[in-house]
């Protein structure tokens, strides 16, 4: 890996091989076609350049000339507000405040029972399986009223569900005929040329969103 000293003029950002937090940040980058340089990094074995400059190891970690970045939720402003065409947040104070309550709602919602489905079985797999494919089912309502969540235009809502929702097949999340709603929702995001472009090849590899009939 080349050091970062001799690569601060390029933005360049940390990531794992497969993770949301990673994708996530890998997506927002491609969707706003931002020229960077992404580096996959083992997070069982941090690079200590990488650890100088990060206190807690963590990625995605995004490097910008002087200015040093972690945690998803901080790089995502700071790459709307730095790229703002497509804009990922409304621009009116009200709607951004929506905006953000929804993805607090996502995260505690949806994104708090990641940890228990990435364990693959056991009681709290199959209790977080059918919490979360129960909520999508209640909320098909609100993915159909429009072509994005709660939108006409791609935001940062879609940008956070689409790597979760990638992760359905892994996750064994199937989708009742019934979610049709969401799992159409689910597609127009998985077709979008940003969301192919930002995939790993592990990512690419994992298995495949699943729908009942």
């Amino acid at each position: 890996m080349t050091t970062l000293e001799n690569r601060r003029s390029v933005m360049i950002v940390y990531c794992e091989a497969n993770s949301l937090s990673s994708h996530f940040v890998r997506l927002m980058i491609a969707e706003k076609d931002i020229t960077a340089d992404i580096e996959l990094v083992d997070p069982t074995a941090i690079p200590s350049d990488l650890s100088a400059i990060n206190p807690y190891n963590s990625l995605p970690t995004l490097v910008d000339r002087e200015l040093v970045l972690y945690g998803r939720r901080v790089i995502s402003d700071y790459l709307d507000e730095r790229y703002p065409h497509p804009p990922f947040m409304p621009i009116d104070p009200v709607s951004r405040a929506k905006t953000r309550l929804t993805l607090h709602r996502i995260e505690n919602d949806w994104y708090s029972l990641v940890p228990h489905l990435q364990t693959g079985s056991g009681k709290q797999f199959d209790a977080a399986r059918k919490q979360l494919t129960d909520s999508l089912v209640a909320s098909t309502e609100v993915f159909a009223a429009k072509p994005f969540f709660l939108s006409d235009e791609y935001s940062v809502l879609d940008a956070t569900l689409a790597p979760l929702f990638w992760r359905f097949g892994q996750y064994g999340i199937e989708l009742p005929a019934a979610a049709s709603a969401v799992s159409e929702y689910a597609q127009r995001l998985f077709e979008r040329d940003g969301f192919r472009a930002s995939l790993t090849e592990a990512e690419a590899d994992l298995p495949g969103f699943v729908r009942q009939s």
